[in-house]
Order: structure tokens, then C-alpha cells, then sequence
């Protein structure tokens, strides 16, 4: 259970950090194709030789499995994790870190809304609560209280919702397809469709243009590691120990954790209004898992 715990919660660390270091790679003069670019690259590489150094040393108990994904279809559920990165970080380039982490986390009600458009799920009253919890705790830890209209970067703010729009869609897709394959194979072509679509977009000149003699491998690597590698195996490793309300409330970690970084290492100004918002906001992401969680405290003792 402690291991469970402790794997979910580094992975939602590893996440929050990840923005950070992407600031600091523009402050280095590298563009928008060179991170995404050098992030999916370097994972999928990574992720590749992790799973056949996995492949060589572990043999795989046979299953009876009735249908198994099509690898092409990993590969275009993959491409959505693509377009999180570039617009994700297009946004951390055009608004402030701790900002962006918040436009992204919109991701808590786009999921549902998502459920009910899809699947006709209605959300449950508790659900809709935290729907209106996560708006208002947005107006403020953005900053928009404290902020005339004309200050704000609609650009940025687009950007960052669009990237929270595909990251909804890929917990989706990344919960109903691949279930059937080994954490790290689907981790794998996941990253691999979504280093193709970046690629289309962003053809890879930082491979020939000598960009990696700077410190694009530097960060390349670090970026790849802390949002490619670490959480996806982090995570297929601990939610099935601790269960996903527990799972959903540790995630959270991701907000705060961004905001220090934000604070601490960037020098942001986070006044005391916009930690109230993240705050509510974390608030708005424990709320719905609360029935699910004494459920499985009652079931343990």
C-alpha cells in the first residue's frame, strides 16, 4: 500500500516539476519544436530500450486474451499526449508557469463533460459541485482578480485550454485502450505516436542543426524523463496497488508542486488570493473521490 502511495505521488511530483524546466529551456533560446520535439524523442527512445532490456530479462505468463489493440491504434491514441505538449507548452511560453499548470488541471471537468457527451454518463451532483469549484478556484489562482482583462494573454489562455481539452481525451482513450499490454509497450507507442505527430508539425532539425552540442540535450532528457518516462510507469505501477479515488487525490500533488516551482525557482509572484484558488482547486479533485475512499477504508479494517 505505502509503495502504491508513494509511486502516485512522485509521479503527479514528476508532472508538476515537468513545466519548470520547460521555462527554463526557452530561457535558453530553444523553440517550441526543439522541446517537444527533443521530449518525445528522447522518451520514446528511452521507453523502447527500457521495455526490451524488460523483454530480455522478464518472461511473460500467457494470458487468454480475446482482443488485443491493434499497435496502430496505440499509436494514434499516443498522438493526443503530442498535442498536450505543444500546446501545453505553447502556453507556458505565452502566460506565467503557475498559470498554466491551472489552465491545464481544467482537465478535472473536461473529463466529465467528455463522459456525458461519449458515454451519456451524468455526473452526480457532488461532481457538478466540483465542476463549480474548479471555475472559481481558477479565477483566482490565475490571477484574473488581481488582473485587468487587458493584462491577461487570450492567446496563452486558449493555448492552455486546448492542451487540458487533449489531456482529458487521453485519459480517456489511455483507460479504455491497451489495457491488455504491458505498462511499458504501451507507454512505448504511445510516446512513439505522439513523437510522429510532433515531428509532422515541428520537422526534427534539432537533430542536425547541432542544437544538441548546447544544453537541448540537457533538457531534452530532463523534460523526457519527468513527463514521459516517470509518471506513466510510476503510475501503471501504483494505482492498481492503491486504487484510483486514492489515486485521483494524490494526483494533486501535480498543482502545488508546479506553483512552488513556479514561486521558488522562476521567481513568479503567487500572492496569497491565487494559493487560495489552488487550494479550492484541490479541494474541487478530493471532494468526488471521498464516497470511493471510505468505501475502501471500510472494506480494510
Amino acid at each position: 500500500m505505502l509503495k502504491g502511495i508513494l509511486l502516485v505521488f512522485f509521479g503527479a511530483c514528476s508532472f508538476g516539476i515537468l513545466s519548470t524546466f520547460v521555462k527554463l529551456a526557452y530561457h535558453d533560446g530553444y523553440t517550441l519544436g526543439d522541446v517537444t520535439g527533443a521530449q518525445a524523442f528522447f522518451g520514446a527512445v528511452i521507453l523502447w530500450v527500457l521495455f526490451f532490456l524488460q523483454s530480455r530479462t522478464t518472461t511473460y505468463q500467457s494470458k487468454q486474451i480475446k482482443f488485443i489493440t491493434p499497435w496502430w491504434k496505440m499509436i494514434l491514441a499516443g498522438s493526443c499526449t503530442g498535442l498536450v505538449s505543444i500546446f501545453y507548452y505553447q502556453c507556458v511560453k505565452l502566460v506565467p508557469n503557475s498559470v498554466a499548470i491551472i489552465l491545464l488541471m481544467q482537465f478535472i471537468w473536461m473529463s466529465i463533460l467528455l463522459e456525458f457527451l461519449i458515454y451519456k454518463k451524468k455526473p452526480s451532483g457532488l461532481q457538478f459541485f466540483a465542476i463549480l469549484l474548479v471555475l472559481a478556484g481558477t479565477v483566482l489562482a490565475s490571477g484574473m482578480v488581481e488582473t485587468s482583462i487587458s493584462n491577461l494573454n487570450l492567446r496563452g489562455i486558449s493555448f492552455g485550454l486546448l492542451a487540458a481539452i487533449c489531456y482529458a481525451g487521453f485519459l480517456m482513450l489511455s483507460g479504455k485502450i491497451g489495457n491488455e499490454y504491458p505498462a511499458l509497450k504501451k507507454s512505448a507507442l504511445m510516446i512513439s505516436g505522439a513523437c510522429i505527430l510532433i515531428f509532422i508539425i515541428f520537422p526534427p532539425v534539432f537533430l542536425f542543426n547541432g542544437a544538441l552540442n548546447g544544453s537541448l540535450l540537457k533538457w531534452g532528457l530532463i523534460i523526457s524523463v519527468f513527463g514521459t518516462v516517470i509518471p506513466p510507469l510510476f503510475y501503471a505501477e501504483g494505482v492498481p496497488k492503491i486504487g484510483t479515488a486514492l489515486s485521483s487525490i494524490l494526483s494533486a500533488a501535480e498543482l502545488p508542486v508546479a506553483v512552488m516551482m513556479a514561486g521558488f525557482v522562476l521567481q513568479e509572484e503567487v500572492s496569497f488570493l491565487r494559493w487560495v484558488g489552488v487550494c479550492i482547486i484541490l479541494s474541487a479533485m478530493v471532494l468526488p473521490n471521498l464516497k470511493y475512499l471510505k468505501r475502501t477504508s471500510s472494506k480494510s479494517l
